[in-house]
């Protein structure tokens, strides 16, 4: 991953209107100091934007005025699906996307269109928080201040809050509450995440991608997912959809910056949305880079195969390093293809004229006898790399390598991969 990020961080580094902008998920909290040296290296250190806990910007995930809080709540329920892959019961969820819709157009009225997932808490959770704000909202509308539309929300948003979510029974009422406050208690408990990502509108510096992509910077998450597990896969899918969102609005536009997309350990932060975005990435000029344990890693948080396979589908270029998945192992099988194969059988037999039972050493004993041998070989059509070649015969930094060169696929081949900690990135490529 380090020197494709180099040779990228690198290009056109000296050109305002054609160096890349980028998003980089770091899952394990190391990614970001080799960034920062190819960021020095190309004289692009300015161009980094990092997103961290106490640093230097603070990002509000929720605060996008221009999206429709439908848009927003389906966000936070694919996020949701990232905690639960393996939730059955679609009801809790649809449900919770209601509450959370209903719940960004209502802090929007009072909220002059802010929203934090501090206010979303307060809401979901208490229902006195929500009467003293409906208290305030009703005085802007005596006042004549709402607009139409803002009105038909308003009505909109009272009748489902109150007739369908607070007068819920206590049981449906508090599971609903559990599954949306699985997303905002990871804003709330923590003084440090509060301050970062549910800031004061008038200290957020970060906006999101769309003029980040304008101007080319290099977007780097730094949470570790093991310190901040539910946290950094929220930030982090959040992040993704903002930046997948503004890469494919570009195709609107006649002139298109070229982005890039790097994720280390992307199982962690798969989402479905990502078979769309590959499918459509290529016309928007967007160069994808993911690294994952295995194909069942991403079928384990998807649960759902034909993601999976629409997601490697549109990965063009794979490197296999050795696996023992037979998920994965078979995939590369099938897309590499099958070739004939010489094989060979060989067979010897003996024939004699007499034979005769020795009863003293128990065998027999033959006269005038000859020994034939016969080797036949056939051709079979079979797969280029059997299981043994995935399971054994790829040795550590090595790989079988299936790529295109922009006009054509190069055969399949196994190759040497060079190591950055022995001084691979040193050399001039």
């Amino acid at each position: 991953m380090y020197p494709f990020t180099k040779q990228l961080i690198n290009y056109m580094c000296n050109d305002n209107s054609k160096k890349l902008s980028f998003l980089i998920l770091d899952v394990k909290g190391n990614y970001y100091s080799m960034v920062k040296n190819f960021a020095i290296e190309s004289n692009r250190l300015n161009d980094v934007i990092v997103i961290e806990l106490n640093g230097k910007y603070t990002y509000n995930p929720l605060d996008k005025p221009a999206i429709k809080s439908s848009v927003l709540a389906n966000r936070l329920k694919t996020i949701l699906l990232l905690f639960s892959p393996n939730n059955s019961e679609s009801y809790w969820l649809d449900k919770a996307e209601q509450v959370i819709e209903n719940c960004i157009t209502f802090c929007r009225l009072y909220n002059n269109y802010y929203v934090t997932f501090e206010e979303l808490h307060k809401l979901v959770t208490d229902k006195s928080y929500y009467t003293s704000k409906m208290h305030d909202v009703r005085k802007t509308f005596l006042s004549g201040k709402l607009k139409e539309n803002e009105i038909y929300d308003l009505l909109s948003c009272i009748n489902f809050l109150e007739n369908d979510y607070f007068s819920l029974d206590e049981r449906t009422y508090n599971i609903l509450k559990s599954e949306i406050t699985r997303i905002t208690n990871c804003f709330v408990s923590d003084y440090e995440v509060l301050n970062t990502f549910c800031p004061n509108k008038y200290k957020e510096n970060f906006f999101g991608f769309q003029d980040s992509i304008k101007t080319g910077k290099i977007v780097v998450l730094n949470l570790n997912i093991g310190k901040y597990k539910n946290l950094s896969k929220i930030i982090a899918a959040y992040l993704k959809l903002d930046f997948q969102t503004d890469v494919i609005s570009q195709l609107s536009n006649k002139v298109m910056r070229t982005t890039c997309f790097i994720s280390d350990e992307y199982q962690e932060y798969v989402t479905s949305s990502d078979a769309e975005f590959f499918a459509q990435s290529r016309e928007a000029k967007c160069i994808n880079i993911v690294t994952t344990q295995s194909y069942t890693s991403l079928l384990h948080t998807l649960n759902n195969q034909y993601s999976v396979k629409v997601i490697i589908q549109n990965l063009v270029n794979k490197l296999w390093f050795r696996t023992d998945d037979i998920f994965t192992i078979e995939d590369a099988q099938k897309q590499i293809g099958k070739e004939d194969k010489e094989k060979f059988s060989r067979s010897i037999s003996e024939n004699s004229k007499e034979n005769n039972y020795n009863y003293l050493m128990k065998n027999f004993s033959s006269l005038d006898s000859t020994l034939s041998e016969s080797i036949n070989t056939y051709s079979q059509f079979d797969f280029s790399y059997d299981y043994n070649f995935f399971t054994q015969s790829l040795e550590t930094f090595s790989c079988l390598a299936f790529l295109s060169d922009g006009n054509k696929i190069i055969k399949p081949d196994k190759i040497k991969m060079m190591p950055y900690f022995k001084g691979g990135l040193n050399e001039k490529t």
